[in-house]
């Protein structure tokens, strides 16, 4: 089965309003071809700006994070109803960044799916084992669990919405990365999960995206996995140029 790549850009708690603006004209303008589907995913402030100013069709946007409440005093919070309001389409759930600084856990991620579902966002739902993990060799005992406690209870029609970004944690911000043999290893075993649960035919339909310290120079190799759907990019997105050049390897 042909899956359509991703390259998404998670800018994380950087560029201003005025970059943000800048980095969207020159990736706009520096699309060579409809080869995959380009998400952008700024900080929360920026995102109807953005939208308003973007007049293109070949850039989606998305939110860096979504509550797993409804609505209420929940002051700082912004919840999957509002973003929907504002025609935002894609919602990340579970950055390991989110797991480590905000204590995020496997049930309140599958409360955050729910709430992106019912409001008709995509999830891009984040796992991937810490460095102590893959040095034991645990790694895929320990994205099972994640998978376990917080994706796979949902109907088939549900997970047919989602998508999964692999990150391994040891390979976010530190200038390693795992090999396209590790990546591919880890995409293969989730989507052997993900069968075993629904179906074959399913497993085959699931993009999953390979997001730790992808760049320009490793990209292509990455996404030429038979398992690797594209990429999550964290600090490469932040350059237009590098962003873009990310593109140009999917083949």
């Amino acid at each position: 089965m042909s899956r359509r790549k991703i390259v998404a850009g998670n800018w994380k708690m950087n560029l201003d309003l005025t970059e943000a603006a800048e980095w969207l004209a020159e990736v706009d303008a520096g699309l060579q071809s409809d080869n995959c589907d380009v998400l952008v995913f700024p900080s929360f402030i920026l995102i109807g700006d953005l939208m308003d100013m973007y007049e293109g069709e070949q850039i989606l946007f998305g939110a860096q994070n979504c509550s797993n409440k409804e609505s209420g005093a929940f002051t700082g919070e912004v919840s999957a109803a509002q973003l929907a309001s504002v025609g935002v389409e894609y919602v990340i759930i579970g950055h390991s960044e989110r797991r480590d600084h905000f204590g995020e856990t496997n049930q309140m991620l599958k409360e955050k799916i729910q709430r992106a579902l019912k409001n008709e966002l995509t999830p891009i739902f984040c796992c991937g084992e810490p460095f102590e993990m893959r040095n034991e060799n645990k790694q895929q005992e320990f994205v099972k669990q994640q998978l376990e406690e917080s994706l796979l209870g949902f109907s088939a029609a549900a997970m047919a919405e989602i998508i999964i970004a692999y990150e391994p944690v040891w390979a976010i911000g530190t200038g390693l990365n795992a090999t396209p043999e590790q990546a591919q290893e880890m995409h293969a075993f989730m989507r052997s999960q993900i069968a075993a649960k629904y179906s074959e035919d399913l497993a085959q339909q699931i993009r999953i995206l390979y997001g730790g310290s992808c760049k320009p120079d490793n990209a292509k190799e990455l996404f030429s996995c038979a398992d690797v759907d594209g990429g999550l990019i964290g600090g490469s997105s932040l350059m237009a140029k590098d962003f873009l050049a990310i593109i140009n390897k999917i083949g």
